[in-house]
């Protein structure tokens, strides 16, 4: 296995410098604002990462006005009462993008956050708790209990809403493949362990957020391609 040191070494040497580096890397959100985060604004993300799910990202996050008229801002409370009927109308609304499989999941979602917040207090407080050593185990928990929300989608909706965890790009994919750290599916339970454990060894190297390290490790192989979703 590679020290960090090294990792981090050959994303600067790509980069040119370590002031380059560190500008194109960015931390998850402290504590304490991801607890203040509303169950709304949850539901709100997972629904755009499952809608931009193969599809242009620009054309969902263009129609997104549209989205928040026809679903009430995502109110949970008000969704909560809102009929299989209702989401069938609502899921040919010129508004939004019309899917009615992928509509259906908000009314799965709604229920999973509500569920959650009244066992937790808040979904955002559910979220906080789990240990980011175990982020392979939050990334099943919302696949098993959650509505399309497998494969990186939950894991990019963490990213956006401020959790701390890595995202399994083409590039870190290509990095663990290449140093034959895994051999098998990418998403299997013996891959994911794996990764797990050597994101969690990287922390205890560095001190670094697992989003700090995910990119890093992108910035050292493959293209190189800046953006939040590394």
């Amino acid at each position: 296995m590679e020290k960090f040191i090294d990792i981090k070494a050959r994303a600067i040497q790509r980069k040119g410098s370590e002031k380059m580096l560190n500008s194109l890397l960015s931390k998850p959100l402290p504590s304490q604002d991801l607890l203040t985060l509303p169950d709304d604004t949850w539901l709100e993300e997972l629904t755009r990462k499952i809608f931009q799910s193969g599809f242009y990202w620009s054309v969902i996050n263009n129609k997104w006005p549209g989205f928040r008229e026809v679903f009430w801002d995502f109110n949970i409370t008000k969704l909560l009462m809102m009929s299989p009927e209702m989401y069938e109308q609502r899921a040919i609304d010129q508004r939004i993008v019309r899917n009615y499989n992928k509509v259906k999941t908000i009314a799965v979602n709604t229920m999973m956050i509500h569920s959650i917040a009244q066992l937790h207090g808040s979904f955002s407080k559910f979220i906080y708790d789990w240990p980011s050593e175990d982020i392979i185990g939050l990334w099943a928990w919302l696949k098993k209990n959650g509505a399309r929300l497998g494969g990186n989608t939950g894991a990019y909706s963490l990213r956006v809403m401020g959790k701390d965890t890595f995202i399994l790009s083409r590039d870190i994919e290509s990095y663990f493949r290449s140093n034959k750290i895994i051999d098998g599916g990418l998403q299997t339970k013996k891959s994911l362990i794996t990764i797990q454990s050597f994101f969690n060894e990287m922390q205890q190297q560095s001190g670094l957020s697992l989003q700090e390290i995910s990119q890093t490790i992108s910035y050292s192989v493959g293209d190189n391609t800046v953006g939040f979703n590394q």
